[in-house]
Formats: C-alpha cells, structure tokens, sequence
C-alpha cells in the first residue's frame, strides 16, 4: 500500500469511529438474508433496491454511514440519498469494517 493510500484509509477510519461513537444512522444496504446472516450491532438493514421508497428513515439525521459486503451498493446507496436531498452520508464500505468500531 502507497503512503497516499495508507493516509486516505487511515483519514476514512479515524473518521468513521468518530461518527460511530457520536451516534450515526448505521444503514446496511445488503439483502435481508445477507443482514441474517452477519450484521454490525445496532444497525439498521435498508437493502439497496428499497433505499428510495424509504427516505423517511433517513431525514433529520445528522450523520448517516451506509455500507454493504464490499462497498459498492453502499456508494449507490449514497448517490441516491444525496440525489434525494439527504446530506452527510458517508460510504463506510464493508460490514466488517464499520462493525470493528462498534462497541
């Protein structure tokens, strides 16, 4: 890993804990068997195919972290979002990665 990469990753981590430990919406946009069969505590399973019938979820949250298995139905899930009118929505990539800052 390049010293740019490693800074960028270290940047998205510091800054995903911090939200996490400041309450944000969690939103796993998997499936519902994918959520079944693994999920980060305390989050919410919106599978993607569903995240613009429901925007109602997502209103009056200030800080909003969607994620999947590999961090690409996550970044739609935030295009859509913020096509939407849904501000500071942040792509945290993989289950795994945002549950290792769960407590």
């Amino acid at each position: 890993m390049n010293i740019l990469n490693q800074f960028f990753t270290d940047t998205v981590n510091s800054n995903l804990q911090l939200l996490i430990s400041e309450g944000a919406f969690l939103v796993d946009v998997r499936t519902p068997e994918e959520f079944k069969g693994g999920n980060v505590k305390g989050s919410t399973n919106i599978p993607l195919d569903l995240i613009s019938y429901q925007l109602d979820q997502f209103k009056g949250k200030e800080n909003i972290i969607v994620f999947c298995r590999s961090g690409n139905r996550s970044g739609q899930a935030k295009v859509i979002l913020e096509q939407n009118g849904i501000a500071n929505v942040i792509n945290g990539g993989t289950w795994d990665q945002v549950s290792s800052f769960v407590k």
